[in-house]
């Protein structure tokens, strides 16, 4: 669900980073409270697993669509909303700069439709509405399942109403919003069952983990080694090879265009638009999750993997994309909770 640039205006594109730049300062200020210096780490494996799970497209059987995880939920579920919303800006930027997933201009707006329902709306209100009387098997199954699904339909309602604020008329509200409610309803169907066996392991390995992200404390003397070393390994299992296995069927997004507009790229506008297009496709060193190739490399490897028909389609560019963004993402997060945590140790020795 990466929006592209040419999905919106200048105008909504702007709103909508500064909406997302004050969610951002706002979250940083609140988790101040609860940053330690196990948090850190746990912000950075969490982030590099939700990018590495975000290049795994899933089939959606008799659709011809895809889907992948969003991985909102999880995030706010394990670090609590805050840290949670500030990892998964963390991983779309990485995503957006280096990889060219999702636009510069729509960067406002796909952190808000994956991160501000997710940690904010269904987190607060539906997950710990579920798991309020206590933490169990059946609590974490049906909070993280229905709340990820509910997010999701939020979300992409919320690119119907961009979509539909930035005037593209090539994309009817009507049409638009009656295909992209269903299509993602199954898509969060699915990211809701992931969601819960994730959550489900970190609860049985360190129950202690959920406990003090839903109160909003700090990790304190708890041992999260086991979980950062599984955690770990997943990221470079899903990344290096479950990669591989990715669907190649468009995702939700580019179905539900395709089956209006007849593609899933619209003619982005001149302008403000182009500049950044061309900031984008200096600054993406792996774009599409690959190796960089020229436009006519591009074409004769689609062309061939088309008549092959192979698949798993085995790629060392993926592999690599995979744990290299893992290992940007995990970097960038860990440094922000670096960050917070250094300003907290300074305002606490400038008030003593």
């Amino acid at each position: 669900m990466h929006m592209a640039d040419a999905l919106i205006s200048p105008a909504v594109g702007g709103a909508m980073l500064a909406v997302t730049a004050g969610m951002a300062a706002y979250s940083a200020k609140k988790i101040s409270g609860d940053m330690d210096e196990k948090k850190i780490p746990l912000m950075g494996v969490m982030g590099a697993f939700v990018f590495a799970a975000q290049m795994i497209n899933f089939t959606i059987p008799a659709t011809g669509s895809s889907g992948h995880l969003g991985g909102g939920m999880l995030l706010a579920i394990l670090l609590g909303p805050y840290a949670g919303f500030l990892t998964m800006a963390s991983i779309l930027l990485i995503q957006a700069l280096f990889f060219g997933d999702g636009g510069l201009l729509a960067y406002g707006c796909n952190v808000f439709n994956l991160g501000f329902y997710t940690c904010f709306i269904a987190y607060p209100l539906i997950y710990k509405w579920f798991t309020h009387r206590g933490l169990t098997s059946k609590n974490i199954f049906w909070g993280a399942t229905i709340s990820a699904l509910i997010a999701l339909q939020l979300g992409a309602f919320s690119v119907v109403l961009e979509t539909l604020a930035s005037g593209r008329t090539e994309l009817p509200f009507a049409s638009f919003v009656l295909l992209m409610q269903p299509i993602h309803l199954a898509i969060g169907l699915v990211e809701g069952l992931v969601t819960a066996a994730v959550v489900a392991f970190v609860w049985k390995a360190r129950p202690e983990v959920l406990e003090k992200a839903a109160a909003g404390e700090a990790m304190g003397n708890i041992s999260i080694k086991k979980v950062l070393t599984g955690l770990v390994v997943a990221v470079v299992i899903v990344g290096g090879a479950l990669s591989w296995f990715a669907s190649s069927s468009p995702d939700g997004l580019e179905w539900s265009m395709e089956r209006i507009a007849g593609t899933a790229e619209l003619e982005a506008p001149a302008g403000i638009h182009q500049a950044l297009s061309d900031l984008q496709s200096k600054t993406a060193f792996m774009p599409d999750y690959g190796f960089k190739a020229s436009e006519e490399e591009i074409v004769e490897a689609a062309a061939a993997e088309e008549a092959a028909g192979t698949w798993p389609a085995v790629d060392a560019g993926t592999s690599v994309a995979g744990l290299v963004g893992g290992a940007l993402t995990l970097i960038m997060a860990a440094l922000i909770g670096y960050v917070i945590s250094l300003s907290k140790k300074k305002g606490s020795r400038a008030a003593a």
